[in-house]
């Protein structure tokens, strides 16, 4: 597995139609370039999601930023050690230069800038060994991974333990909050028993539908209890599977994010979700019920057949 295997790609003249808009989209005029002289530019344009983070500066310049659910304090999810995945090597992060790295770090030589609807007050940076210093938005390392500027690709990978990131991928608002999607609520059979999931994008780039959970405490599942079960963010109504008669919804989380819920209850996934790769595919394991967090307990949702 490679950077550009991830990569959804296009044709190069429509990336540079698309690049052309969306460096004049975020403001990238000379003023903008003088700026990124001294820091690179964090800056934000209306994607297919809504307002999103985007590089403001650099080659990378109108590309989405994304962040992981399990970088969180001074551990990291996303890291540059060296895995293998189904036999192929993978590295998470690197240097923005980074040839190798599936999202590799957007960094800074300096202060990073504010570009437009970009507040100030919510940059920041980490120093990280082998990756550089890696900007920060609201406390979450900002991350690369698409090559066509305005077209995010990243949005709502799942990666717990295929690669073993332990986290999802999601992109970052200008107000400093994840910008979840639709996605597609559907059935997972676990040991012979139907329950609810939701489909998501693997480490290998393809469809996978992975168990949810709800939590007794609700939205309450904060801090470390939100690394380790990553709330699913949510806008809009999902797709549902054919047969799924319940309600959807979402919910307002205390950081202002929208939690997708169904029959009420919000709902997460597990960061350390068990994957097993066999001759039928790919199985989970729903390692997640019955687990304990924050004076709550997260479980399955059952879907009678």
């Amino acid at each position: 597995m490679s950077y550009g295997t991830k990569k959804m790609m296009g044709l190069s003249a429509l990336a540079a139609v698309t690049m052309a808009c969306a460096l004049y989209a975020i403001g990238a005029a000379p003023g903008a370039q003088a700026a990124s002289s001294k820091g690179s530019v964090v800056s934000s344009l209306v994607g297919p999601f809504g307002p999103m983070l985007v590089a403001g500066s650099g080659s990378s310049a109108g590309t989405a930023l994304y962040f992981i659910t399990s970088d969180y304090g001074s551990t990291f999810g996303c890291t540059t050690t060296k895995q293998s995945v189904g036999g192929q090597p993978y590295v998470c992060t690197g240097p923005s230069t980074s040839q190798h790295a599936d999202w590799p770090a957007y960094t800074t030589t300096s202060t990073p800038v504010a570009g437009p609807g970009v507040k100030q007050s919510l940059l920041g940076e980490v120093d990280r060994k082998g990756v550089g210093e890696q900007v920060t938005y609201n406390g979450h390392p900002l991350y690369l991974f698409d090559e066509i500027p305005g077209s995010p690709s990243g949005e709502g990978w799942d990666e717990p333990s295929l690669p073993a990131d332990h986290g999802m991928w999601w992109l970052l608002s200008p107000s400093g909050v994840p910008v979840g999607s639709e996605g597609t609520l559907s059935t997972v059979t676990i040991k012979g028993h139907t329950y609810l999931g939701a489909q998501v994008i693997d480490g290998a780039g393809g469809a996978l539908i992975v168990p949810v959970y709800t939590f007794s405490a609700g939205t309450a599942c904060i801090a470390q209890c939100a690394v380790n079960f990553p709330p699913l963010y949510a806008q809009g109504s999902p797709g549902l599977a054919s047969g799924l008669t319940g309600t959807t919804g979402v919910v307002t989380r205390a950081d202002g994010s929208q939690q997708r819920t169904w029959n009420g209850k919000a709902l997460y996934v597990f960061g350390d979700e068990g994957f097993a790769i066999g001759q039928s595919g790919i199985s989970v394991a729903a390692n997640g019920s019955g687990q304990k967090e924050s004076g709550g307990t997260f479980a399955l949702i059952s879907i009678a057949g």
